[in-house]
């Protein structure tokens, strides 16, 4: 029943679906106070705005584009596969893509968490089979709906577990893409701390084992929103740093920040970045900032 209503849902327009999104999001801001206090602590701290007024305009900006994360799904989700991608209105720089596959080492599509990072992994699947690493919802109820909305054409599932990461090892190895939110918070052992926007964050080691496992080409892409529903705008950026060990997860935020400030608006501020997974030593600030300089 939940996925019929779903598909139904999905056939609105998505000026609409944004519009339900962003007012929901304002919801939520109002309705929960540890939300709304994290949300504007990561965008404060940040520096991405220039004086009060602008930090005031993103953080509008922001408390509306996050909103828009869960409404549309909807459409990328359930809407027949060649109307979810048509949402995809320009893509750029196209040809790093091109050449990656020339290479034929595989290609890791790193995708933060900003922008509808699922649209991208959809678009990505018309090109070659793309295996994307997820989180297992909490919910167990919720766990089907996201199988059946996020698995779909070519994009296969990878579980956030040694058997995930077994996964994503094969999909390289048979020159395949993978997709990888690289501001994800690993589990303990499986991330080192390094700054992030002034703050350390524990950041994940895997992109830089699987590039040392693979030679795979690293890809940076984004699928931000167009003004009004008008859809997505995909782009892409080789990352040619070194990912490898503690200076690669430096790298690697430094390359986040890099497309976070291009379109703070729609950064996921609200995500929980700078937690302390279980089990994981607590951060060494000194270390983190000192790396961060070098």
């Amino acid at each position: 029943m939940l996925i019929g209503l779903m598909r139904l849902l999905a056939r609105a327009p998505l000026s609409w679906i944004h519009s339900a999104g962003a007012a929901i999001g304002w919801i939520v801001y109002l309705l929960s106070p540890s939300y709304a206090a994290r949300l504007r602590d990561n965008l404060l701290q940040s520096g991405v705005w220039r004086d009060e007024a602008e930090y005031q305009r993103l953080l509008h900006e922001n408390i509306a584009e996050s909103g828009k994360v869960g409404t549309e799904l909807m459409p990328v989700w359930f809407r027949p596969v060649p109307e979810a991608r048509k949402l995809v209105m320009s893509v750029q720089s196209l040809s790093l893509v091109e050449q990656a596959e020339r290479r034929g080492k595989g290609i890791i599509y790193l995708t933060p968490h900003l922008g509808c990072f699922d649209v991208a992994a959809l678009w990505l699947a018309q090109r070659s089979p793309i295996t994307v690493l997820y989180r297992p919802p909490k919910m167990q109820s919720l766990h089907p709906l996201m199988e059946i909305g996020r698995g779909r054409d070519r994009v296969h599932l990878a579980p956030v577990s040694v058997t995930g990461v077994r996964r994503l090892l094969k999909a390289l190895r048979r020159n395949e893409a993978i997709g990888i939110l690289p501001d994800q918070v690993p589990g303990a052992g499986e991330g080192a701390w390094a700054e992030f926007f002034g703050r350390p964050a524990f950041t994940m080691t895997l992109v830089g084992r699987l590039v040392e496992a693979t030679g795979a080409t690293v890809i940076m892409t984004a699928a931000e929103r167009l003004p009004k529903g008008r859809g997505y705008s995909l782009d892409f950026t080789l990352v040619e740093d070194d990912l490898s060990g503690q200076q690669g997860v430096r790298r690697l935020n430094a390359a986040i920040e890099q497309w976070v400030r291009g379109c703070p608006a729609q950064y996921l501020w609200s995500y929980n970045r700078y937690k302390t997974p279980a089990g994981a030593p607590p951060p060494d600030a000194s270390t983190a900032t000192k790396g961060a300089r070098g």
